[in-house]
């Protein structure tokens, strides 16, 4: 580990792209993220309550866990002063979302401190909890006791392709089976509001065992700009949930076929400021796998190596054998 004597300073300034995209929003209010325009603005029933609607539903057809998260903060920084940021959240998800209703947001005011304060979310559906949150908020607060791990080493993402480019890739290849066709061309028919950019695109198709590891940059589609930290800190806990668990998957894929997969908690740690729609690292690896379960760990570095947040998932991982080859 390494001390950085910028860390918790406002990131550094973006790439050429990055710039002119910036400028490009700025005068066209249609750029704006979808992110902010629509999952993340929720609808205020009376205090401390909110209404939360749906925009990107996975192919399994289940609430997005990075919506019900990302959501979940939105709800729980309404109910604090404009002086507090968000340091840490911790939450589980108790039962399957209903993509056919909205999700009522209940936010209790556990506790308001001198420098912390906490804030308890209850995600409803159907009359029942989908999930539950406890948000840590602070004061900003200068500290000399300052250090991070060193961001790997990778390709800018102006060197890289996109995920959209990569499954075009993929499907030029004559001998690519036709599920693996179908279920391509159902990732590029779906409107995710996240780009991304693999550094390690897995080999899904070819089945060869790999390490529990992927790195890809990944920002928010469309502009949010300098805004209050906090809404930067809820995309970032949509994005969050976005592809990682999937890391616990890697060294497996050759043997098992997924049957079911789902979150069961996820935390976040927020370290220092950043900007959702900028390009940051997203550094995933699961350390174990085992009794049905999965765990992950996630970094998001800023471009300029800033260490901004950290994550930990794990989830329900139920597989079965493939089938035999000449079934494809």
């Amino acid at each position: 580990m390494a001390a950085r004597s910028d860390a918790g300073r406002f990131p550094g300034p973006p790439g050429e792209k990055e710039e002119a995209a910036e400028a490009a929003a700025a005068e066209a209010g249609d750029l704006r993220s979808v992110l902010v325009t629509s999952v993340l603005n929720l609808e205020p029933l009376d205090l401390d309550l909110f209404r939360g609607r749906h925009y990107w539903v996975p192919v399994s057809q289940r609430l997005f866990g990075g919506q019900i998260v990302g959501q979940a903060l939105v709800a729980a920084a309404k109910a604090v002063g404009e002086e507090l940021q968000v340091h840490s959240l911790h939450c589980y998800f108790v039962r399957a979302g209903d993509p056919s209703v909205p999700v009522l947001y209940q936010v209790e005011r556990t506790r308001t401190g001198h420098s912390f304060s906490v804030r308890s979310v209850k995600a409803i559906q159907h009359g029942k909890p989908i999930f539950i949150c406890q948000a840590s908020f602070q004061e900003v607060q200068a500290s000399p006791v300052q250090h991070q791990f060193h961001m790997p080493d990778v390709p800018l993402p102006e060197e890289l392709q996109t995920q959209e480019e990569l499954i075009q890739q993929y499907l030029q290849d004559p001998n690519l089976m036709e599920r693996y066709r179908r279920g391509l061309n159902r990732m590029l028919a779906q409107e995710v509001p996240i780009e991304m950019k693999p550094v390690n695109p897995p080999d899904f198709f070819h089945k060869i065992p790999q390490e529990a590891k992927q790195l890809f940059w990944v920002r928010a589609r469309g502009h949010i700009g300098d805004c209050d930290m906090k809404l930067h800190c809820c995309v970032a806990a949509y994005i969050s949930d976005y592809a990682f668990l999937g890391t616990a998957l890697l060294p497996h894929h050759h043997r098992h076929c997924v049957r079911f997969m789902v979150s069961l908690d996820h935390s976040m740690w927020f370290h220092a400021p950043f900007r959702a729609d900028h390009w940051m690292l997203y550094e995933c690896e699961s350390p174990w796998a085992g009794g049905s379960r999965g765990l992950v760990h996630g970094r998001l570095w800023r471009r300029d190596g800033v260490l901004a947040v950290s994550c930990a998932q794990e989830g329900v991982i139920r597989v079965q054998d493939p089938p035999p080859a000449s079934k494809l």
